[in-house]
């Protein structure tokens, strides 16, 4: 199915399927392994980390069966290669076929029974770096947090998606680390957009984007076009024609936060796109530029949102 592999980052090859799994253990999510065939030494797995994704390929080569009781704060994306793996779920059977992906949730319990065939792609996702994207992180969570349907997804659909993988596949088998880490956080947000198009969640790109009254989106265009500057309440009053109390109301209905939250995360997210793209030369200048006079509660603030330092970041894109 993809045309680059992990083929550089073989971890064991022709070993028994319990080697494979305490590796899993470790490094992608707790499970028990259970053999339903032989055990033949046939089994194989590939892994890297990247971008703060897990990234492995795992082939048994037995018929197994693997349960989870949860994969705690993280998603997973399980994409079929070869053979098929049954999902057993309340009694009911569900087969997830080559060329189909399915999206497995955070406290998800997993019944997986492998087929002796069965090769697969698995992307660990941190629950945070998905809510910090910034499609979402703008926006109003679900009462639970994201949650993704229990559907198999012909990846013949998605193929904006299998080419993003496929490209940090190569990535890993070009480039040396220091590149790598300087290319991995545009890919990273490339793929968390990619997965939420891709997979029907209770969360639409869509929905967040045709929901606003017309006064909000007029509110919200002004922040955008002067987001280097410090807006305050009186000033998004004057722009959209609506009372304070009024303005509040309708951040909190959209976004469950207040305007001065909204504009902060916005600012957050677009200092972030510009380290990211090498825009500045320093944190200090990037964070003056946007309004942040207290460098250490600014360095916290970001932190908090996207799980590492400005400096961490601008490290990255080299």
């Amino acid at each position: 199915m993809f045309s680059q592999q992990l083929a550089g980052e073989t971890i064991l090859r022709g070993a028994h399927p319990e080697e494979v799994s305490s590796f899993v253990n470790k490094h992608i999510g707790h499970h028990r392994l259970e053999m339903v065939g032989g055990q033949e030494q046939k089994s194989r797995l590939s892994f890297r980390e990247f971008a703060g994704f897990g990234l492995s390929q795992i082939s048994y080569g037995n018929c197994v069966r693997v349960k989870s009781p949860e994969l705690e704060s993280i998603y997973h994306l399980q994409i079929v290669t070869k053979g098929e793996c049954v999902w057993h779920q309340a009694g009911e059977r569900m087969k997830v076929r080559s060329g189909q992906g399915l999206m497995v949730n955070p406290y998800e319990k997993i019944d997986l029974e492998y087929s002796e065939d069965c090769e697969k792609l698995i992307i660990k996702v941190p629950e945070l770096a998905l809510i910090n994207a910034r499609e979402v992180s703008l926006r109003r969570l679900p009462e639970n947090g994201i949650r993704f349907d229990r559907i198999p997804v012909d990846l013949k659909l998605c193929p904006a998606l299998i080419k993003i993988i496929e490209a940090v596949f190569s990535e890993l088998d070009d480039a040396e680390d220091e590149e790598i880490s300087a290319v991995g956080a545009p890919y990273r947000d490339i793929i968390l957009k990619k997965l939420l198009k891709a997979f029907p969640s209770n969360w639409s790109i869509e929905e967040g984007e045709t929901a606003h009254t017309p006064m909000l989106g007029k509110m919200l265009r002004h922040i955008e076009q002067n987001v280097h500057r410090n807006i305050d309440i009186e000033e998004l009053s004057s722009v959209s024609n609506m009372s304070v109390r009024s303005i509040y109301n309708a951040f909190s209905k959209a976004f469950a936060t207040t305007p001065k939250c909204y504009i902060k995360q916005l600012k957050l997210q677009k200092l972030r796109e510009d380290l990211i793209q090498g825009k500045c030369r320093n944190v200090t200048e990037i964070a003056l530029d946007y309004g942040f006079s207290h460098l250490g509660r600014f360095s916290s603030d970001y932190r908090k949102s996207f799980g590492e330092l400005p400096s961490e970041t601008l490290r990255m894109a080299g």
